[in-house]
């Protein structure tokens, strides 16, 4: 007898295939047979007649370990049909932590307010935290280079001494020994934004030792952009490393003709024989933090130097004359707009140009002042990648699908602000309109840039694939109807179209309803 049986479905199996018909026959957290099963018995059999089964989404890209602390059920993740979230990216990790410079770690962090206990120093630690916690989906963690940078030297813009690089590469070797699948660096943000290349190649050599990846938020993505890919290029060939491009995009409308330009750096890399990846969230809006608008030196010693800077006038005169010669990430006051902003919750939704307005001021001068008014914790999103852009990145064969949010839920702390619909509707609008509506890729391959590929990037050998033996991670959906419900304006809304999600076995989603089962897994390297 199955545990669980769905029956009568199109089942796509993740490698690209078409789809063929066809019942799962689960038992314990495996799936133990596909076939004709109709007339096997079941605990529980899930009727999916018209309806297709693909492996459970994994999400190359996410930020969750930072809300599933306070709520594991990830509301947001598993209802658009993600059973597996890789996390630690863009350089952050919660772990891990020395006492010295916790409260810099924190404070850096304090803009996402989920109200994480933060009681472990080890990134071992941390894991074995969320295990006692429970999850709902699984989580493929990496450890980030900043964490490691501020547990050992602050937000100093200084290189490390030999003293501080040798405890920098040994908590990142303990990090790997502990469960971390690679590093992940953040180069736009402080402290990465103060490492130099071969910083982070003698740390990637470290990692490849031990099987590991190198994923990065890339130094520049907009006028920089082919020197940031470059840049990984480079660190992918001297460390002898599996790399990844996170969150792929030309940004800003004067650097749409550098995106054809940086995948021709990728595909030249590629044939060399490097192992050179990309992933891809699939809006034309980006979001970050506020902060990320200031140049690069107003950012060393962490959040409160920074703010110390804002207040003094003489300072804030010079960062605001730097932002107007260009520095920071590239970004159009009209195109915007605050996401989450403490103090002024009456300017979430706005655009930086209106509240400028609504205040009398230039919009630099209003952004430098919400700064200050709100501890620097203040999100925003901007309209900055085109469409074309995103069309012919997704044509791209080895990019995959990462939606670059957190696990979120419509209520309660971190159902605060209007952030990033990316968190709820990722993969349901690729399959809607990317798949269904513009026929941009097929639904074959769709399935397989989230699910097999992915899980082949990262060395997952029992997840991303519909066969017997390995994880029951499902997901059942109607092609059809699937839709992506979450706007910029209502942000908190689950997508249609996806009927149950299995993880590891149990099912966690039914006709729109979440149960209270936690079956998800730390996944150690």
């Amino acid at each position: 007898m199955f545990d669980v049986l769905i029956r009568g479905a199109h089942i796509l199996d993740g490698t690209g295939s078409p789809s063929f018909r066809g019942d799962v026959g689960i038992d314990g957290t495996r799936i133990d047979a596909i076939g004709d099963l109709r007339d096997a018995p079941a605990h529980e059999t899930l009727d999916a007649i018209g309806l297709t089964i693909a492996p459970g989404f994994i999400d190359i890209h996410s930020h969750s370990d930072f809300t599933l602390s306070i709520n594991p059920r990830a509301e947001s993740k598993v209802r658009q049909g993600v059973t597996t979230e890789v996390v630690g990216n863009c350089g952050f990790s919660p772990a891990p932590i020395a006492p010295a410079t916790k409260s810099q770690l924190l404070q850096y962090t304090a803009f996402i307010d989920a109200g994480l206990p933060w009681d472990w120093t080890s990134f071992g630690d941390f894991l074995a935290h969320l295990e006692t916690n429970r999850l709902a989906v699984n989580i493929v963690p990496f450890v980030g280079h900043g964490s490691i940078r501020i547990a050992v030297m602050g937000f100093s813009d200084a290189a490390p001494n030999v003293d501080e690089f040798t405890t920098m590469k040994h908590l990142l070797a303990q990090a790997m020994d502990e469960g971390a699948w690679g590093l992940s660096t953040g180069l736009i943000y402080p402290p990465g934004v103060f490492a130099q290349t071969d910083e982070i190649v003698e740390l990637a050599r470290g990692v490849a030792k031990r099987d590991g990846l190198y994923f990065s938020h890339i130094r520049g993505e907009g006028a920089t952009l082919l020197d940031a890919i470059s840049e990984v290029i480079t660190i992918a060939r001297e460390a002898n490393i599996s790399a990844e491009v996170s969150h792929f995009k030309a940004a800003g409308k004067s650097n749409w003709s550098k995106a054809s330009q940086a995948i021709d750096l990728i595909e030249r890399a590629r044939a060399d024989g490097l192992r050179v990846d990309a992933d891809m969230y699939p809006y034309a809006a980006g979001s970050t933090t506020l902060s990320a608008l200031l140049p690069d030196w107003a950012l060393a010693g962490g959040m409160s130097a920074m703010l110390a800077r804002l207040n003094d006038k003489t300072t804030r005169g010079k960062i605001a004359d730097a932002m107007n010669a260009g520095a920071g990430v590239t970004r159009d006051f009209d195109q915007t707009f605050l996401t989450a902003c403490p103090n002024h919750p009456e300017y979430e939704g706005q655009t930086l140009a209106q509240i400028a307005q609504s205040r009398a001021q230039s919009p630099i001068d209003a952004t430098l002042a919400i700064l200050i008014e709100t501890n620097g914790e203040t999100e925003m999103a901007s309209f900055m990648m085109s469409e074309e852009n995103i069309c012919s990145s997704l044509k791209q064969a080895w990019m995959t699908i990462g939606s670059d949010g957190l696990a979120f839920a419509p209520n309660g702390v971190l159902g605060k602000g209007k952030r990033h619909p990316r968190s709820y509707g990722t993969f349901p609008r690729v399959l809607q309109k990317y798949v269904r509506e513009e026929k941009i890729i097929t639904l074959p391959n769709a399935i397989k840039r989230m699910t097999a590929q992915t899980a082949a990037k990262l060395g997952l050998k029992d997840r991303g694939r519909v066969q017997a033996g390995l994880a029951a991670d499902l997901v059942v959906f109607n092609p059809d109807t699937i839709i992506e419900h979450s706007t910029f304006a209502e942000p908190y809304q689950f997508p249609s179209g996806i009927e149950f999600v299995l993880v590891n076995g149990q099912v966690v989603v039914a006709k729109d309803e979440q149960r209270d089962a936690l079956p998800g897994q730390v996944l150690r390297k």
